[in-house]
């Protein structure tokens, strides 16, 4: 590779080199696999020599902008919290040896986010054309400054490097709504958003379950609509008052904090549905006049905006004081799930579409939407909203964020409109990144580590000019089921690391294996600042013959991480793998009982994942978790929710289906299998179905709450047993349920359904066991 250099701290630029973010070859091989930086630069090249950074080292500000100093504090900041090493900033000439930030309007890079990082072995220099670039110009050297675990002095790979994103957009919404995050936490989450090189911060401020912006001309909106009566409220730690709200302080906070880190806030403010919240707080602005509670259910409540000009003279208020804490370009307004059943059974509603000659209520939507978006127009911003806003017309100028998949993208650019890739369930973090059993709360289907990277923000429909409306890709947050700032963090990372390289990226550089080898250093920069990350994707699997295993009284083990990346070691005695552990090559067999323990290790010795633990014996092989127990055929809706809505804690969780309470227990050899033992549990059933109530599966009982019922085989089998749950006003969360079976032979599976009345308490199976004769739990 021909490379011309010129000294870089003395006024030279680097020039006259191809660059690329691909692997260096030769002698500089091992030097770049060292290089974990996370997005991958867009141009990267590595040259000869290193550059040792201790605690000696100076970081200059080289020009006279307070923005530059402001950077390089920060990048000593976060050297100082990670690496041990607190270094001094002055501002000064541009002297060796030294790590120099400059704000250069020659800088050797054309995007406006775009920067140049230079490293040889007489010093470091970052250098952009303005605050945003020399900003992730300083995170990148953090990154390089981190390549490892360790603290103190570390020696650097000389690298070139121009580097700018591929996309304007590159978001996570957080929704503040279902559950409420503090000032300290959304501060935390932005840092993370810097480092991964994000810039949106898209904050769901408004919905059915709860009003968290203070609005001053409205204060019932946070005196009443920021607060919730729990189900089970004041049980089992559930809280008897659940909400909270930001004040106006508070957010200018928030967003000052953001723009320091180059991060955008977006708010949502929702309308015309999820709207439950403000018609409990004000209820002529709704359409019915009753004032209902804050809601409690998730999913698609009824409750929408009034249409008339007193609602909107509230709807432009609200937003007149949002537009005054955000100066976001984009005021996000919903839009989604507005559910029409209200208007259509209001004699006010339906006049008012005939007075405007509207089709029907979807134009009606349209015809609100455009209104809110003329207003925005006005006031020098601009509307964005979720992709049904398209469905009843939408102003010209507004952007959309599609979520129902990626078709609301591609009509929407195909007609002109600014579009932000979203879409459910590819990008939505509340989606379970492992059907592990021991993942936390979430929803059914997966979306893995390895699905994230995967993901294209550009539709293969649009064409090039089609192309260039689509401003990037966002993850969503949705905090149904992630109460606390713990449940966030575990589902966003590393799962926004695999976002940040989607959205910043080349994607002809984009590499699943480079990118795994490359985890590993981000895992080490999320301990050093506690961020409770996922090791799901790098989780050891144990599996095994089952049935084979109760059969021989051996067990033949297979361990995978879904990853398919890095090193297994295993141990057969129960003790926690290290660095001396088998490496795990090809199936081995373990006479039962046993317990084999695995974890993964990077190739640096490094862990990848917590140890799992799989004990074997013919007890343990007949006791399966409910999460482990697939649906009955013909229903796939699956959640994975805790013992009540608000609890803090990530385990335990149980799987549910809203729509049909029924598992399977697989096929198992049934022979001297006489009792069936269940550890039950009872939860709220806090779900808004809307039209989709009528799916719910309803069943005949012999009992007055229910019973849980097995069936052989299938669903509609010969009954095994029948067990009467006990009533749910006086009996324990959690219960045991026991019955005798009829002798059966050969393998059989088992069809377990509740059949408690559906106006009443869901239920979800804990664990089940089957029992030999003579045993007892």
């Amino acid at each position: 590779m021909t490379r011309r250099l010129f000294c870089l701290f003395c006024g030279c630029l680097f020039a006259g080199v191809a660059l690329a973010a691909v692997p260096a070859s030769g002698q500089h091989a091992a030097a770049e696999n060292a290089i974990s930086l996370i997005p991958l630069p867009a141009q990267l090249t590595v040259a000869g020599g290193m550059f040792n950074v201790d605690a000696r080292m100076t970081i200059v500000v080289a020009d006279h902008a307070a923005s530059t100093r402001r950077t390089a504090r920060y990048l000593a900041g976060l050297i100082a919290r990670t690496r041990g090493l607190h270094l001094p900033v002055k501002k000064g000439p541009a002297t060796v040896p030294a790590i120099v930030l400059l704000r250069d309007p020659r800088a050797p890079v054309a995007n406006r986010e775009g920067y140049a990082l230079d490293v040889t072995p007489q010093g470091i220099r970052v250098s952009a054309r303005n605050d945003a670039g020399l900003f992730y110009g300083a995170v990148t050297l953090w990154q390089l400054l981190t390549p490892d675990a360790q603290r103190g002095a570390v020696r650097v790979p000389a690298v070139h490097i121009r580097d700018q994103p591929r996309f304007t957009w590159r978001g996570l919404m957080l929704d503040s709504a279902r559950h409420f995050q503090s000032v300290a936490e959304i501060e935390r989450l932005l840092d993370q958003l810097a480092e991964h090189k994000l810039n949106v911060f898209h904050w769901h401020l408004t919905d059915d379950q709860g009003w968290r912006i203070q609005i001053k001309r409205y204060p019932e909106l946070t005196r009443i609509g920021a607060w919730r009566t729990p189900p089970d409220a004041g049980h089992d730690g559930e809280p008897a008052r659940y909400g909270g709200f930001y004040t106006q302080d508070e957010i200018r906070h928030v967003v000052a904090y953001a723009t320091a880190r180059h991060i955008t806030v977006v708010p949502e403010i929702d309308m015309p549905g999820h709207a439950q919240a403000v018609v409990a707080a004000y209820p002529q602005f709704g359409v019915t006049g009753r004032r209902p509670p804050v809601s409690v259910d998730w999913g698609v409540n009824p409750y929408l905006y009034n249409i008339d000009d007193a609602t909107f003279r509230f709807i432009t208020n609200v937003l007149d004081e949002v537009m005054a804490l955000f100066p976001s370009k984009y005021i996000h307004v919903g839009g989604d799930e507005a559910v029409k059943d209200q208007w259509q059974a209001s004699p006010a509603v339906q006049a008012k579409i005939h007075a405007l000659s509207l089709k029907d209520e979807d134009a009606l939507q349209g015809w609100l939407i455009d209104r809110v978006g003329r207003y925005l127009d006005a006031h020098g911003r601009r509307l964005i909203g979720w992709d049904e806003v398209l469905d009843g017309g939408v102003p010209a100028d507004a952007t959309v964020m599609s979520w129902r998949g990626t078709k609301g993208a591609i009509k929407a650019a195909q007609a002109g409109h600014d579009v932000v890739l979203s879409p459910a369930p590819d990008l939505y973090l509340d989606q379970l990144q492992s059907d592990r059993a021991d993942e936390t709360a979430g929803r059914i289907p997966v979306r893995d580590l390895a699905s994230v990277y995967a993901f294209e923000p550009v539709p293969k429909e649009l064409d090039a000019a089609q192309a260039q409306h689509v401003l990037g890709a966002q993850a969503n947050a949705w905090t149904e089921h992630m109460p606390t700032m713990k449940h966030v963090e575990h589902a966003a990372f590393p799962r926004l690391a695999a976002l940040s390289e989607v959205d910043w990226s080349p994607v002809a550089a984009r590499d699943w294996s480079s990118f795994t080898r490359r985890l590993p250093a981000q895992f080490a920069r999320y301990r050093a600042q506690g961020i409770g990350y996922a090791d799901s994707a790098f989780a050891p699997d144990i599996t095994l013959d089952r049935n084979a295993a109760l059969a021989s009284g051996t067990a033949q083990i297979s361990l995978s991480t879904q990853a398919g990346a890095g090193i297994l070691r295993y141990t057969r005695d129960g003790s926690a793998p290290d660095q001396h552990a088998a490496v795990y090559a090809a199936p081995f067999a373990v006479k039962l009982p046993a317990t084999v323990q695995a974890m993964t290790f990077a190739a640096d010795g490094s862990v990848l994942s917590s140890p799992r633990q799989r004990v074997l014996s013919q007890a343990s092989l007949l006791s399966l978790r409910g999460n482990e127990m697939p649906n009955c055929p013909g229903s796939d809706f699956r959640l994975r929710v805790q013992p009540l809505p608000d609890a803090t804690s990530l385990a335990p969780v149980y799987s549910i289906n809203v729509f049909n309470t029924c598992q399977l227990y697989p096929a198992t050899p049934m022979d001297g299998r006489a009792s069936i033992h269940v550890d039950a549990v009872r939860l709220p059933r806090n779900y808004a179905l809307a039209h989709e109530a009528k799916l719910v599966v309803s069943r005949p009982h012999a009992t007055p709450f229910g019973e849980l019922v097995v069936h052989l085989d299938q669903c509609g089998g010969p009954v095994l047993a029948s067990m009467p749950l006990p009533d749910p006003k006086h009996g324990a969360q959690r219960f045991v349920l026991d019955a005798t079976l009829p002798v059966q032979h050969g393998e059989h599976a088992l069809c377990l359904i509740y059949t408690a009345p559906t106006d009443g308490p869901l239920y979800a199976l804990d664990r089940v066991a089957l029992m030999p004769a003579g045993t007892k739990q």
